[in-house]
């Protein structure tokens, strides 16, 4: 019906259209291609909304006019505007119509549409009768400069309405971006409070997990003070293996180098130190038993053990080592002298015994709290016990030394003697050696 009434069809050129009502809505559909954003405009008009405002309207008359027949689209899109241009008058149009419920924004009031260009417009956008509408030929005798002046007016008056239409697409158009935003508001200030929450918990885990961090540390460093300590103390314990080890190395190079010098010095004067006699018992004399009765130790030259003169003779073998029991010997020679002269007549004695004899020469005592050192002469070693008696350290030394080694002890105590004689030491008695020293 609508395209029946607008009785245009295909051909909008048909000549039942005034040109003073297509001027006014080409020049509308003009004003309204002007609002609308690049990406809406129809493809028909896009060359002609690049056109200058003030020349759209004139230069690009043919595609609006086939745009508002063809272009159902933008045809709607004028109509609201020209319906929102007249929604200040209520009430209904001069022929009692009220405008289609498809082109006129919901809520909005019909438009009263007086007779004129203007309302002959709104009822061709909205294809209704629109003849009667349009003003009557103005009579031969009516003023011409009247009828521009009317003519310019309403002109003015038709464009006023239609930016006011503009104006309030344009107020619906930022209305509902408004709505769009605040929603977008809304969605971002949930998101927000969301993750303000999340980040609440992810502070609440980091901080958990820091304090586990710093616990694990503290362990950590407990762990590694432990292992610090541990590998301190397997340290030092390696360390004193590794003395003891070299100690013992030395130990025992010491005694195979004094070993194999003794056997070496002996080996060169062993019969012209000792004098050998020439064999006086045959195996046939020793079939005969033995004489009873006491008899000393002899000795290569038949010397018991008291004689002083076995002592040099077992002194002066090569890499002999005399030990002597410090106050065993010295309370038998000096006896009501103090311990202090005791130890220094002894070692003072041994002195001369060394430079005599050559052999080495150590004087043991039992270490005893306020004692005073004695004053160190050349060839006297002098060793005070810690934690044991001089007679442990006797023994001690003995089994230092290596065996063959020529080695003898002189103490009066029948423990020691009987002790360092199974570990082949010769004994001899504190008498005899005190003897010695007096002969000098």
């Amino acid at each position: 019906m609508a395209g029946q009434e607008r009785g245009t069809g295909s051909d909008p050129d048909l000549p039942d259209v005034p040109d003073a009502l297509r001027s006014a809505l080409v020049r509308l559909a003009a004003d309204v291609l002007g609002d609308i954003e690049p990406a809406h405009t129809p493809s028909a008009l896009a060359a002609v909304r690049r056109f200058a405002p003030r020349r759209r309207a004139a230069a690009g008359a043919q595609p609006l006019w086939v745009a508002l027949h063809d272009d159902e689209a933008f045809r709607a899109r004028v109509t609201r505007v020209w319906l929102q241009a007249h929604e200040d008058v209520d009430g209904g149009s001069s022929d009692g119509s009220q405008a289609p419920q498809e082109t006129r924004p919901t809520g909005a009031p019909a438009p009263v549409v007086r007779p004129g260009t203007d309302a002959a417009v709104g009822a061709w956008l909205q294809g209704q009768p629109w003849q009667h509408l349009l003003p009557a030929p103005a009579p031969a005798e009516q003023d011409d400069a009247g009828g521009r002046r009317l003519e310019a007016a309403e002109r003015e008056l038709e464009r006023l309405r239609t930016a006011l239409g503009v104006a309030r697409e344009g107020e619906r158009a930022a209305r509902d971006e408004l709505a769009g935003l605040q929603r977008e508001l809304r969605r971002l200030r949930s998101d927000a409070d969301r993750a303000r929450s999340e980040a609440r918990g992810l502070a609440a885990a980091a901080e958990q997990d820091a304090r586990r961090a710093a616990a694990d540390l503290v362990a950590a460093a407990d762990e590694r003070a432990r292992a610090a300590a541990d590998l301190r103390a397997a340290t030092a314990e390696r360390s004193l293996a590794h003395d003891e080890l070299r100690t013992g190395q030395r130990l025992a190079e010491s005694r195979v180098r004094l070993l194999l010098d003794t056997v070496v010095d002996a080996a060169t004067g062993l019969r012209a130190e000792l004098a050998l006699p020439p064999v006086r018992d045959l195996p046939a004399d020793l079939v005969a038993p033995a004489a009873d009765g006491p008899s000393g130790r002899p000795t290569s030259r038949g010397r018991s053990v008291d004689d002083p003169a076995l002592l040099d003779d077992l002194l002066r073998l090569p890499r002999a080592h005399l030990l002597v029991d410090g106050y065993n010997v010295s309370k038998t020679g000096w006896p009501h002298t103090s311990l202090a002269d005791q130890r220094r007549m002894l070692v003072d004695g041994m002195g001369a015994l060394v430079a005599q004899t050559g052999a080495e020469v150590t004087c043991c005592f039992d270490g005893q709290a306020g004692h005073r050192a004695v004053a160190p002469v050349r060839g006297v070693r002098v060793l005070f016990t810690a934690g044991e008696t001089a007679d442990d350290l006797l023994r001690r030394l003995v089994a230092a030394e290596p065996p063959g080694r020529v080695l003898v002890v002189a103490t009066s105590d029948r423990e020691i003697v009987r002790d360092v004689e199974d570990a082949g030491a010769w004994a001899v008695p504190s008498a005899t050696l005190v003897e010695r020293l007096r002969r000098r």
